[in-house]
């Protein structure tokens, strides 16, 4: 299970990160908004991972073959 990290900027805008996944880090307009967006991009980042041969560890816990 991946942490989301929040926190609200001074504009406004709210930051999303999962420090487990380099380069997963987003903006929203609402907290809601920037979890949903980090979410979305971690799978993203997890099937890009697969796709290049990499058998990424948090994927043991969905899938057993």
């Amino acid at each position: 299970m991946f942490k989301i990290d929040t926190e609200q900027e001074t504009d406004n805008r709210w930051i999303a990160e999962i420090e487990e996944l380099p380069g997963a880090m987003v903006y929203g307009e609402t907290r809601y908004e920037a979890i949903a967006k980090v979410e979305a991009l971690a799978l993203r980042i997890l099937a890009d991972r697969l796709e290049h041969g990499e058998q990424p560890e948090q994927l043991n816990l969905l899938f057993a073959a």
